[in-house]
């Protein structure tokens, strides 16, 4: 269940991250409020998914996982370029996760 939690965590990090971009610095009501319900969503599912998964270890595969969606939503909703420093790098987030998840004895099997 932790890990459940912590995917719906980061999806709806990832919607208020989208909602956000469209809100234009809260200048439109609908988005804002995506954003505002979302976030609080997020922070929800996240703090569930502390009571077994070690807050670092929680963080780093939410904040990672969320940068690298946000990333390919900017890049296909709102076409927004990603250059080849910015695709190593992305990848270099992804393989962090797979090797915190992977080999790390902190996080629950």
């Amino acid at each position: 269940m932790p890990y459940l939690y912590l995917s719906f965590a980061i999806g709806f990090e990832v919607i208020g991250t989208s909602a956000l971009k469209e809100s234009d610095t809260f200048t439109r009501l609908v988005p804002s409020l995506v954003v505002v319900v979302a976030y609080a969503a997020s922070f929800f599912f996240l703090a569930l998914s502390l009571r077994t998964i070690p807050v670092g270890i929680a963080y780093a595969m939410w904040a990672g996982l969320g940068i690298v969606l946000i990333a390919l939503i900017g890049w296909l909703w709102f076409k927004q370029p990603l250059d080849l420093p910015a695709l190593i790098g992305l990848g270099l987030i992804i393989g962090g996760v797979v090797v915190v998840n992977a080999f790390s004895h902190s996080v629950p099997h």
